[in-house]
């Protein structure tokens, strides 16, 4: 424990920089006895009910395929009682698929000539849910398959935490800022690590990202403009995926401006408050005049989807139900069906670093974790409908 001692400087300047110093500190020792070198993150196993929902087949047929031996048989059992490990699902989707009369029935990856889909998550509002939105996605398609990358372009690294990377005390791996820097970028399969969780790998990012705004500032030009140096970093590893979600800084700077350009689909997340929705305004009327000037500059933008998503929704609070329905009143199916509750039970699994899908069910009362879920559910459904319609399917 750090000795709480006054704090000795008066002057602003040198008072701000012994604060953050002993923030730091602090930090530091609180990350390294939370998530010391040999405390590696680790994912839940899911019950075998659970698991069938996931593999979209009933528990009856799940009990059918490890008699006839045609998965094996999980590596955890209770009491009789299948557990299965997330690695385990995933290797059963293969083996059910290849026996499957209709394709994509177990494995839902992009088939050729369909597009990857890079979705990026944005709003300059501080508490729209950007990251908390974006690792439920990430966590609900792979869970159902599907081969994510994640690219955390916040230099705060909020998601990269959440992907069970700390940026506070792990300085030594590659980010993304080293495969969009403007002096020798590195390849950028060299800078995406695979997660503890199977289908999700991430490009994480630390506090050097906020370097790519000066340098851009400077050295962004019309033959290297600073606009596609994010979308030619996701197209070197391009076919290793499907889905891309990008997590945007608050701010509407270089980084912000380079993910959309680089996008297919955008998402706005926001909360149903007059300030958020007033906030989000401004928000968007900066962001059409920027797209303006890097449409003129050469940039071509396209987007399948263009959506807002209702976050920290409140379906007992009147005020911002009233809110809900203005915004659908106004932007129609701009505006997502589905929300994203406000639940004490996502708080909860936020403030340890997990998404609801990471969180055990019955450490949680039932009923709180069940609207969260579906309430995720629904969105990751949503979304995923989406994605399909972008691809051309049914």
């Amino acid at each position: 424990m750090i000795p709480v001692t006054p704090l000795t400087h008066d002057r602003p300047s040198s008072l701000a920089t012994e604060i953050s110093e002993r923030l730091n500190t602090a930090i530091r020792e609180h990350l390294l006895s939370a998530f010391a070198p040999d405390n590696t993150k680790t994912l839940r196993s899911f019950p075998a009910p659970e698991a069938a929902e996931l593999l979209g087949v009933s528990g009856q047929f799940l009990r059918k395929v490890h008699g006839e031996g045609t998965i094996p048989e999980p590596s955890e059992n209770r009491g009789g009682r299948r557990h299965y490990t997330a690695q385990e699902i995933w290797n059963a989707r293969d083996i059910l698929e290849q026996s499957s009369r209709k394709a994509g029935r177990y494995v839902p990856r992009r088939r050729e000539g369909e597009n990857l889909q890079i979705w990026q998550l944005m709003n300059f509002k501080g508490g729209s849910s950007k990251s908390t939105t974006t690792i439920h996605l990430a966590h609900y398609f792979a869970l159902r398959g599907y081969r994510i990358l994640v690219v955390d372009l916040d230099p705060q690294g909020s998601l990269t935490s959440m992907c069970g990377i700390s940026p506070e005390i792990e300085f030594d791996g590659l980010t993304i800022y080293d495969a969009i820097r403007y002096d020798d970028p590195v390849p950028m399969a060299d800078v995406v690590v695979q997660t503890y969780f199977p289908g999700l790998a991430l490009a994480p990012s630390r506090l050097i990202l906020s370097e790519f705004e000066t340098e851009s500032a400077v050295h962004s030009s019309p033959d290297h403009p600073f606009f596609t140096r994010i979308r030619s970093a996701i197209a070197q590893v391009e076919g290793d995926y499907d889905i891309v979600l990008m997590d945007s800084p608050p701010q509407l700077g270089f980084l912000t401006i380079a993910g959309m350009a680089a996008a297919s689909s955008l998402i706005v997340p926001l909360t149903p408050s007059m300030l958020d929705v007033s906030s989000t305004a401004q928000f968007l009327e900066l962001a059409g005049a920027y797209m303006g000037v890097i449409e003129d500059a050469g940039a071509t933008l396209q987007y399948d989807h263009f959506k807002f998503l209702i976050t920290r929704d409140e379906p007992t609070d009147i005020p911002s139900q009233q809110l809900t329905s203005f915004m659908r009143a106004l932007f129609l199916d701009r505006v997502m069906a589905a929300t994203a509750l406000k639940s004490t039970a996502i708080s909860d699994a936020t403030m340890l670093k997990q998404s609801i899908y990471e969180v055990v069910r019955s450490e949680m009362t039932r009923a709180t974790y069940d609207r969260a879920r579906s309430s995720m559910d629904a969105v990751g459904l949503e979304v995923e409908q989406m994605v399909h319609q972008a691809w051309g399917r049914e």
